[in-house]
Formats: structure tokens, C-alpha cells, sequence
């Protein structure tokens, strides 16, 4: 029987900050226009971050019972290291999709966005599909494309359109930026994993490509980043404050550059996620700064 500790290596803590940062330059957007609300940001945080860990758990399952997850470099694998039944990880799964359906049904409720409750379910049976039934999309190379729409785009639009009842460019270009970064952490682990998904079967984007151009996806995902910034400066300079966040970004591509390969790519997805948190929470700062200032 698992461990908790080993409960909460199976809900993958790294990639938390691919739900975090979304929402925090939401907020950044509805602050831009005089609308932030700390309670809703609260709610769509607790959402995003259970739609995470649902994910991660959902995905634990479904590699797991199909035996991808048996010889893996990385995180605790609970099914596929056996440490639980795979029916009990299924169960966690479900639970924290329930706990992400509960808080954002609150979400829309008391922000009277509901247009916002079929793309809520939407994202769900998408987070679902990803490694499970009977066709998975992330089996077949489209994972990069799940994270940057549902924890890119949906998530940093849908924390400012709860907030301030519309989304603007200033949000669609965060959205972009968290977007491209959230899919290079995924990039950077399905880099390490090419060897063994190729063994089993699985067609990520990283196997589709091949090693050279995988990194060079990842070099050019952060790269949009910066991009995203510059953009986002046109309506407010001050978000260019993200650039502060660069050198954390830059210690992941060295790596990825430099031909590593296996266990020693953990330490990336690792810099790209604190680079993610840093990005979303210093364009914030710079917002704030901004607005403050007139």
C-alpha cells in the first residue's frame, strides 16, 4: 500500500505550477482593469489545481494499467510501480475531478460566468481522454495541445473573464505566454521519456520528432514566452518585469542543449516550472506596479 508520501509524489507536486500560473496572470489581466477579485482568483486556483491533480493521477491510472509506466525515469509511478491498486488511484482521480467540479460550479455561480460550465466540462472529459479510453489523444503526439488550450487559454481567460466579465488582448497574450511554458515542461519530460514511450508504444510529440527536434521545441516554446511578454508590454510596460524570470528559463535550455538525456532531464522540468510561477507572479507585480502608478 502506497505511502501519503508517496500519494503525493504520484500527484506530481512539479507540475502544479502549470495550474498556478494561469490563474495568477488572469488575475494580473483583471487587475489591468480595475476588476480583480481575491475570493474568485481563490476559487479558480482551487480549481486549476485540482484539475491538475486529477490529471495526474487520471494519467497514472491509464499508463498504468497499460504497462507504459513500468520502466520510467522520473516521478513515483503508483500503478505502475504497484505501490496501489490501480482501482484506488482511479478513485483519487475521480475525487479531485469532483473537488475541481464542486469549486468551479461555485466559481460560476458567484460570477455568473456560465459560459464558463460547458468549457469546465469540456476540460474535464479532455483531462480524462488524455492517457485514458480507448483512443488516447496523448498517445498519439497531441498532449502539447491539451495543455496549452486547457492550461494556457482556457485557464488565464477564464480566471480574468470570472473577475472582470470579458477578456482582453493583454489576457490573450499571458494566456499565450503561461500557455507555451506550461507545454515545454510537458516537451521536457516526454524528452526524457522518448526510449521507454517508443518501447510501449506511445506516440508523444517527443517520439514523433525525434530527439534534435524535441529540444529544439522546447528552446523555441520558451522562446514565445519572452515573445508574449513583449506583447503584453504594448498595453502595460510594466509586465516586461517578467523578464526577471528569464535566468531560470535559461537554466533549463542549457541543459536540454547541451544533449542530456534520461534522469538527468528531471532538474528541467523542474527550472521550467519555477520558471512558470516566476513569470506569472512578476508580470503581476509589474501590473500592480503599473496601475498603482497611473
Amino acid at each position: 500500500m502506497a505511502t501519503p508520501s508517496q500519494w503525493v509524489a504520484g500527484a506530481r507536486p512539479r507540475t502544479l505550477p502549470a495550474a498556478v500560473a494561469p490563474v495568477v496572470l488572469g488575475t494580473a489581466a483583471a487587475v489591468r482593469v480595475g476588476a480583480a477579485h481575491v475570493g474568485l482568483a481563490v476559487l479558480a486556483l482551487l480549481v486549476a489545481l485540482a484539475l491538475q491533480v486529477a490529471v495526474n493521477y487520471a494519467n497514472d491510472y491509464s499508463d498504468g494499467v497499460r504497462g507504459t509506466d513500468e520502466v520510467r525515469a522520473g516521478p513515483v509511478r503508483l500503478v505502475g510501480q504497484r505501490l496501489a491498486e490501480p482501482r484506488v488511484v482511479k478513485r483519487a482521480a475521480f475525487a479531485a475531478f469532483g473537488v475541481a467540479g464542486v469549486a468551479g460550479l461555485a466559481l460560476v455561480v458567484l460570477s455568473s460566468a456560465w459560459v464558463m460550465l460547458p468549457l469546465g466540462a469540456l476540460a474535464v472529459l479532455a483531462a480524462w481522454r488524455y492517457t485514458g479510453g480507448t483512443n488516447p489523444y496523448g498517445y498519439r503526439g497531441l498532449g502539447e495541445v491539451y495543455v496549452f488550450v486547457f492550461f494556457g487559454l482556457m485557464a488565464t481567460l477564464g480566471t480574468e473573464y470570472t473577475q472582470a466579465g470579458a477578456v482582453s488582448w493583454f489576457g490573450l497574450a499571458g494566456a499565450v505566454g503561461v500557455g507555451a511554458v506550461a507545454s515545454a515542461i510537458l516537451v521536457g519530460n516526454n524528452l526524457r521519456d522518448i526510449p521507454t514511450d517508443t518501447e510501449h508504444g506511445k506516440r508523444t510529440l517527443a517520439v514523433r520528432l525525434g530527439d534534435e527536434r524535441t529540444r529544439s521545441l522546447y528552446v523555441e516554446l520558451l522562446g514565445a514566452s519572452v515573445l508574449a511578454l513583449a506583447v503584453m508590454a504594448a498595453w502595460q510596460p510594466w509586465a516586461l518585469l517578467g523578464l526577471v524570470a528569464a535566468p531560470l528559463a535559461a537554466r533549463g535550455v542549457r541543459v536540454v542543449r547541451s544533449g542530456t538525456t534520461g534522469p538527468a532531464l528531471v532538474p528541467v522540468i523542474a527550472s521550467t516550472s519555477l520558471y512558470e510561477v516566476a513569470y506569472a507572479v512578476l508580470v503581476l507585480a509589474g501590473v500592480a506596479v503599473g496601475t498603482a502608478l497611473g
